[in-house]
């Protein structure tokens, strides 16, 4: 599971962090990333799931009426690693000026392709977000994307200089486990679940090291939540954090 790289320089570490073989690797997924039936479509069983932890993070960020349809109305968004828009359309949908940043040209001209088809107005970028001049968020969001950058410390630095003050960041990854490796590379991948090369199991991050990334750049990490899979409910949250997880920041 995983919604493209992309990643950012530094003024602290300054070094290398797009991989290119990454961008290239989510950049050939490009033309199919809308079918929910294509190489894509673990990430459609997995949007609602993160939209639903998105939705109560920023009714309790904001204290928000929960039944508003448009919660972000007037706030400004940005996904990090945003593929084809898979999340930067709903969020944009909950009232959100969004910006979408990917390293792979190729996601990031078939996002605007769909927004346009869908009458959606969204700024989508191709490039390093550390290097890029675009203010500040009052959400900041980076979905599976972590485990593909080379510099995780000066990825999560840069993504701490966009977020505004009094803003909100969330983020999830796979938990580097046992379980993750025999279940999303062994047999997601095995099976073509997932497009085969997509995950590299060392690259996964435990909830205590990207607490201690955050906590670096400034930020403390709220309580994560499992996104756990079962046979029977498929992709959902969960107390189990084996698998994978999500998790809000935000600025001391």
């Amino acid at each position: 599971m995983s919604d493209a790289t992309t990643s950012a320089s530094s003024n602290t570490s300054g070094g290398p962090t797009i991989r290119p073989e990454e961008a290239a690797h989510f950049g050939q997924l490009a033309k199919d990333w809308w079918d929910p039936k294509g190489s894509s479509a673990m990430l459609h069983r997995l949007n609602p799931v993160r939209l639903a932890y998105l939705r109560e993070a920023i009714d309790l960020h904001w204290a928000g009426d929960i039944e508003a349809r448009r919660p972000l109305a007037g706030k400004s968004a940005l996904d990090v690693g945003c593929g084809a828009g898979l999340l930067c359309e709903p969020l944009a949908r909950l009232g959100a000026e969004v910006t979408g940043v990917d390293a792979a040209p190729e996601n990031t001209a078939a996002a605007a392709l769909h927004a346009e088809g869908g009458g959606l107005e969204i700024r989508y970028i191709a490039g390093e977000i550390g290097s890029l001049d675009i203010g500040t968020f009052d959400l900041v969001t980076a979905m599976e994307v972590i485990e593909h950058v080379a510099d995780k410390q000066a990825f999560v630095a840069a993504l701490a200089a966009r977020l505004a003050p009094g803003g909100l960041m969330v983020l999830s990854t796979p938990n580097r486990t046992p379980q993750s490796r025999l279940l999303m590379i062994g047999a997601a991948e095995g099976v073509g679940l997932i497009p085969k090369g997509t995950h590299h199991w060392d690259d996964f991050i435990t909830p205590e090291e990207l607490g201690a990334l955050l906590a670096e750049a400034g930020l403390d990490m709220g309580e994560p939540r499992g996104i756990g899979f079962s046979p029977t409910r498929g992709l959902h949250l969960s107390d189990d954090l084996a698998l994978n997880y999500i998790v809000t920041a935000r600025a001391r």
